[in-house]
């Protein structure tokens, strides 16, 4: 499953691609990044919002959303009930989050 969505995403001009899951109802602190990161949703769900932002509506994403999200942009995810499987590009500081480095 991963391969193709990857490829997917690659072909979106990005290369450093991997395949994520998180379990059901996790939640990640409003946050940013050093780039750009961006998500293709393979499976299960995922809400977004920009709490410093004028317009600070929640979306949520399901199967087959791009999420883009811009470098610096302070954002809070929650994922839904069922987990969330996505393919995303891998900017330096979101690979070490993924690997429980400290500077996510």
């Amino acid at each position: 499953m991963g391969d193709q969505h990857e490829a997917q995403v690659r072909s979106w001009g990005f290369d450093h691609v991997f395949t994520w899951s998180d379990g059901p109802n996790s939640h990640y602190a409003p946050h940013s990044h050093a780039g750009l990161t961006t998500h293709l949703i393979v499976d299960g769900e995922m809400t977004l919002w920009y709490p410093n932002e004028e317009d600070r509506a929640k979306v949520t994403y399901g199967p087959g959303s791009r999420v883009d999200v811009e470098a610096g942009r302070v954002h809070e995810v929650w994922i839904g009930s069922k987990g969330c499987t996505l393919a995303a590009e891998e900017t330096e500081t979101l690979a070490r989050a993924c690997r429980g480095g400290e500077d996510g």
